[in-house]
């Protein structure tokens, strides 16, 4: 976290002053890579601007931008000579961080990830370019893939339902604990039961979200406490209620409690109304009882030790499975199968009536960007193992564990615990330090858990000679440890039958097949030639900037000097990562015109919550505990209210007027109605309609002068970058999505990092982390994630995009990035309506085209041509949001022109389809654009359609040598969700009839 001493107060606005003059957009911008990122040649732009009907791209900007807001001031980023240089520089960077062989433990692992699997999907754009699969026909193969990541989930933590990924260990805790008391019948003011061995990281980040709600946690031995009753229960938690209990299985000590203490535990809980949660290892689950059959109804933990690196703290997919009966209120995507509309199975998202775009205020979560790529990651890692491979893993690596410890007890070393799986605690009275010290000397990092402990943990990098240079540094002079036999290994008598995992898992034939690299290359191979990614074309994607991401920006993120690093270590050991951040809290604060800056939110919802937590706070520590109503526009992306309910506060909706501003006479109401109780409001600038409102600092005046304080939502920043800053125009805290603006790819559905920008009154309350007292301020309510710097190990991704383009040319993205969109605008505004608009017609960074009155008059859908997109080449633009019967299109500056005719000709193109359905040349319900999209499959089929076959597939502009075929026609949504099927299908449904 960055704080410059220099800025204003909050009272001081630092408006941009007309006198001074706005920064000028460059046209000839000196440096190579801007070229390269940029689609539209300097050529095409002055041709573009001529049909936009504008001079400039400044006269551009001036037209839409309110005047009161445009920058005075460039930005402070220098521009690198080159991409080589760049990559030099990060070289440099990566060599002041120090990377050691990690046994710290806490849930980041040493793993070692199959070159199969980083080559062709980790550095394969087909994989990290992709969005979301919310068009299903043109996701299957990343669908299927996370399918794979639910069904391991599933069967190695005994449990019926998996997600398809959450944030991380430590927020899909919490997400347990607020999923543990909307499911439970205790009384309401019951507590929270967490046992003392759950890791630290997760103990804080539950605590930092219970605390807006009104939950009160209580941490006690619940394991070594040996409850078995209701009575016992509710002595442990101090006499209160319980709705829910948390367990780490095994411990952060490493201790694995028996299977029979556990199910008592579980039992005694479901009889006081109570639900259990298990926060998970799944490599040991693959040894270890799972906790489905110990009466777990919730299971949550991380994926990353499946061959996701470090990375300094992430991404990696943390995950949650549920008992039957919970699916419904689980938080995060839902992957299931269904079929599609010629009866062939297919996948989709289910149960997305859960999710907060469509529940807002009443979502069970505001969690919006999960860990896709991550997940596919680990799912291809179980798939290439095996259930036969990821047990020889894990036997080797608890193999090594017993090693260390029999030798240490041999010496007369106290080891804690004669049950665990990976990890022991070693009592060495006085010495921890100098265990610790020693180890480092001989390049390996333990934990030391206080004076007189220190936790080590061996993982599937860990060698024979860790383990002996471990034993010498607790002064123990053993033979050399050998080779791990692990027929030899004995679980049933080190730990007792019981608690020994018998049934068999993973059995489907996709965990059976794939274990030579020949048939890997090709499984994965096929999954990408099923989607649909920038790799192929445009995704026009309304509020989802899907921008180009530079080989070069990705280039670093697997050396070793970035993945391999634990993110506790010392702050010797990461000092590279450390500068990377300071780098870029300065920058972000200097583009947004905040005074602090905090990167560790490891998504765009998460650095919402984190603002709003921050602004909660403010308010009471002024002593102001009554202001928790916070405004939210009834255009809002549903996260914002969301995130709003989360940190406590109450949500009143603003009107929007007919032409989707902010209804200003509403909120006039709204703020003399709730002033001495606003607490914040919650905007989005430019505005979910596509519009630089100018309005915005009325707004701000209002909100500040009832004593309420303004969020706005970074989500278009690609809009702002270089020519407004919303710190300098009224904002008192931000999020910025840096999978969106700064370039990191989406990933076909995460990672994201949303940092957090404020004003200098609420950088007190930035998260902090219990591990790194650098990450966040001591005033603090707590972390926001598991890490002291959230996915860290993508950072270096957003650090190259800034040094590439510099001041210079962010600011002209944010000029072609706005240039696109009023280009795409005025070629389809005479073919469907451009819904909203500025001055001259001019729209910001993405448009939105309004198909309600041909859907009136045709009965031709937003659907429809969404679907009719894919067979002529195209990822659709955003449906149905933010307005019902809408296609917002958002083409970014990485598009060039080429593209953008492309897509324009499209969308013209089925504009006469539609009207051949309006003139009644054709029944909507024969179309080509009701049976969109069409596969090569249907072709050889029997062919009713009063349209051809070619006129189907090979539509105006489609070139036969590259086209795109989709795997599956449309899929049947409802189907899926009445027949709810979220893991692979089981051996017996691929035997022959």
């Amino acid at each position: 976290m960055s704080i410059d001493s220099q800025t204003t107060d909050q009272q001081d606005t630092d408006q941009h002053d007309p006198r001074i003059g706005a920064v000028p957009i460059e046209l000839n911008v000196a440096t190579p890579f801007v070229a390269r990122h940029l689609g539209p040649r300097d050529e095409d732009i002055a041709d573009m601007l001529g049909v936009v009907g504008k001079d400039s791209l400044d006269d551009l900007i001036d037209t839409t931008l309110p005047g009161a807001i445009r920058s005075g001031k460039p930005l402070a980023i220098e521009a690198a000579a080159s991409e080589q240089a760049v990559l030099a520089e990060l070289r440099e960077i990566a060599a002041q961080n120090t990377v050691l062989t990690s046994m710290i433990g806490l849930g980041y692992y040493g793993t070692v990830i199959p070159s199969v699997i980083k080559r062709n999907i980790l550095q394969n754009p087909s994989w990290y370019t992709a969005y979301t699969p919310y068009q299903p026909e043109i996701s299957q193969g990343r669908l299927e893939a996370l399918l794979n990541f639910q069904t391991v989930v599933s069967e190695l933590t005994g449990l019926d339902t998996a997600n398809s990924s959450l944030l991380d260990e430590s927020t899909a805790a919490a997400e347990a604990m607020t999923l543990m008391r909307r499911a439970s019948k205790a009384p309401k003011g019951a507590v929270l039961l967490v046992d003392e061995s759950v890791f630290p990281q997760s103990l804080g980040v539950i605590r930092t979200r219970a605390l807006p709600i009104g939950i009160e946690v209580v941490v006690a031995d619940i394991v070594g406490a040996g409850i078995d009753s209701p009575e016992a229960l509710r002595a442990a938690a101090g006499d209160r209620d319980v709705f829910g209990v948390m367990v780490q299985y095994p411990g952060a000590d490493g201790y694995l409690p028996p299977t029979a203490e556990l199910r008592a535990l579980t039992e005694a809980a479901h009889e006081a109304k109570a639900l259990v949660t298990a926060c998970a290892d799944l490599l040991a689950l693959t040894l270890a009882t799972p906790p489905g059959q110990w009466g777990a109804d919730v299971a949550v933990g991380t994926s990353q030790r499946f061959g996701v690196p470090m990375g300094f703290g992430g991404p990696h997919a943390g995950y949650m499975c549920v008992r039957s009966g919970l699916e419904r209120t689980m938080p995060g995507r839902l992957v299931g199968v269904s079929k599609d509309a010629a009866g062939e199975l297919g996948y989709r998202l289910a149960l997305q009536t859960r999710e907060q775009h469509i529940r807002r205020e009443k979502a069970t979560s505001n969690i919006c960007t999960a860990q896709v790529l991550l997940a596919v990651l680990a799912s291809m890692y179980a798939v290439y193992h095996g259930p036969g491979g990821l047990r020889r893993v894990a036997l080797r690596v608890h193999g090594l564990a017993t090693a260390i410890a029999d030798r240490l007890r041999a010496a007369g070393v106290e080891v804690l615990h004669d049950r665990f799986f990976d990890t022991l605690a070693v009592r060495v009275p006085g010495r921890a330090e100098e265990v610790v010290s020693a180890a480092r000397e001989s390049g390996i990092n333990l934990w030391r858990a206080d004076e007189d402990t220190v936790w080590l943990s061996t993982d599937q990098q860990t060698t024979p000679q860790d383990a002996t240079a471990v034993l010498a540094a607790f002064g123990v002079d053993s033979e050399p440890v050998g080779r791990v036999d692990i027929e030899a290994v004995d679980l049933a008598s080190e730990w007792d039958g019981e608690s020994v995992r018998t049934d068999d898992w993973l059995a489907q034939p996709v965990f059976n097949t794939f274990h030579n690299e020949t048939a890997m290359m090709r499984y994965l191979k096929r999954l990408a030639d099923r989607d649909y990614a920038l790799d192929r074309g445009m995704i026009p994607l309304g509020s989802c900037t899907m921008k180009l991401n530079a080989a070069t920006e990705m280039d670093c993120i697997t050396w070793p000097e970035f993945a391999d690093i634990h993110p506790f270590v010392p702050a010797e050991q990461s000092r590279g990562y450390r500068r990377m951040v300071d780098d870029l809290e300065a920058w972000l604060g200097d583009l947004t015109g905040y005074d602090a800056v905090s990167v560790q939110p490891n998504s765009g919802a998460t650095g919402e919550l984190a603002a709003l937590m921050a602004i909660r706070a403010y308010h009471r520590d002024n002593g102001q505990t009554e202001r928790d109503i916070c405004l939210i526009p009834s255009s809002a992306h549903g996260t914002n209210a969301a995130s709003a309910v989360m940190a406590g506060l109450r949500v009143v909706v603003v009107k929007s007027t007919d032409d989707g501003s902010i209804d200003m006479d509403d909120l006039r109401a709204k703020v003399e109605q709730h002033g001495d109780k606003l607490a914040a409001i919650m905007v989005t600038y430019p505005s979910t309609h596509g519009v630089y409102e100018d309005t915005i600092t009325e707004l701000t005046d209002l909100v500040h002068a009832a004593g309420g304080q303004v969020y706005i939502d970074g989500a278009n920043m690609n809009a702002l970058v270089g020519v407004a800053r919303p710190g300098h125009f009224g904002g008192d805290a931000s999020h910025l999505n840096l999978h969106k603006t700064f370039a990191i790819p989406h990933g076909g559905g995460g990672p994201g990092v949303g940092p957090v920008g404020v004003r200098k009154h609420l950088a007190p309350y930035l998260p902090n982390h219990p591990f790194d007292p650098a990450a966040g301020p001591e005033t603090s309510d707590g972390p926001s994630v598991g890490a002291p710097y959230g996915s860290a190990g993508v950072l270096p991704i957003s650090w190259a995009y800034l040094r590439l383009m510099g001041a210079a040319g962010l600011t002209k993205a944010t000029g072609v990035a706005v240039l696109n969109a009023n280009y795409v605008a005025a070629r389809l505004r005479e073919h469907y309506p451009v819904l909203y608009s500025g001055r001259d017609g001019i729209v910001a960074h993405e448009c939105i085209l309004d198909l309600r009155e041909l859907t009136k008059r045709t009965g031709v859908t937003v659907e429809d041509v969404a679907k009719r997109l894919i067979d002529y080449g195209f990822h659709a633009p955003t449906m149905s949001f933010p307005v019902a019967g809408t296609l917002m299109v958002e083409p970014t500056e990485s598009e060039d022109r080429t593209e953008l005719d492309r897509f324009c000709d499209a969308m013209i193109a089925i504009r006469a389809e539609i009207e051949e359905v309006g003139d009644g040349d054709v029944d909507v319900a024969d179309s080509a654009l009701r049976a969109a999209p069409h596969t090569a499959l249907c072709l050889t089929q029997e062919w009713t359609a009063p349209y051809s076959r070619a006129q189907a597939v090979y539509p105006p502009g489609v070139d036969p040598r590259s086209k795109y075929w989709p795997p599956v026609r449309r899929i049947d949504g409802a189907y899926g969700d009445r027949n709810l099927i979220c893991t692979c299908p089981p051996p017996e449904a691929f035997e022959q009839a």
